[in-house]
């Protein structure tokens, strides 16, 4: 179980961002970079890299993702023979994913001194041990099937994970107490939130069924 993060996945580690410099530009030149970002275009540079290179855009901002920074690389020559054939200038940015902090890490251009500090500060944050108590609803049904799945999930994360057993609690809501570092419980909490909403649409579909 689990949230899907972002773009990135096991086989596209390495993502370049390519931000189009076209914010002052005449109408003209915008036409022309809505020509540029067109199906068209991507097409072109698709053919100019490996097959497993991933090309997208939005707006201003065309990205390349990649299993491995040699087949980014061989992308971003591509992009950047492209840009250079249209007179067209951008701010490019490489950045590898990290599973553990679960976000994009830059890379090229290295972060700055300044940046470097926020970037650590952040790490500290998200690596900071907490104990949270997390109160769901589940239905009585598949309670047992509920908890047995956040506590796998618990694990997964490498959280310590029990349930906690109140007088005060209704016999619908299940209690968690989850001790580990910050961003894993944001992580978990996430979750817990995602499958509780499962598991009462799928309790509903229970009772309702003519079976």
């Amino acid at each position: 179980m689990g949230t899907e993060a972002s773009s990135g996945s096991a086989a596209e580690d390495w993502r370049l961002q390519a931000e189009l410099d076209v914010a002052d530009a005449p109408r003209a030149l915008h036409d022309f970079v809505g020509h540029f970002l067109g199906p068209n275009v991507v097409k072109e540079i698709e053919a100019s890299v490996p097959h497993d290179v991933v090309i997208t855009h939005d707006g201003r901002l065309l990205f390349a993702y990649a299993a491995d920074v040699q087949a980014l690389n061989t992308a971003r020559s591509a992009i950047q023979n492209v840009l250079d054939r249209d007179h067209i200038k951008a701010s490019v940015r490489v950045s590898h994913w990290d599973d553990e902090l679960d976000e994009w890490r830059q890379t090229d251009p290295p972060p700055s001194a300044q940046e470097q500090r926020v970037r650590d500060a952040a790490d500290r944050d998200a690596e900071a041990i907490q104990t949270r108590t997390l109160v769901v609803s589940s239905g009585k049904m598949i309670r047992a099937e509920f908890e047995q799945s956040m506590l796998e999930w618990a694990e997964e994360l490498g959280l310590a994970c029990k349930i906690i057993e109140h007088p005060h609690l209704l016999t619908t809501q299940v209690a968690f107490t989850v001790t580990g570092p910050k961003h894993k419980l944001d992580e978990f909490s996430q979750g817990l939130a995602a499958e509780e909403a499962a598991t009462i649409r799928t309790e509903r579909a229970v009772m309702l069924s003519p079976l």
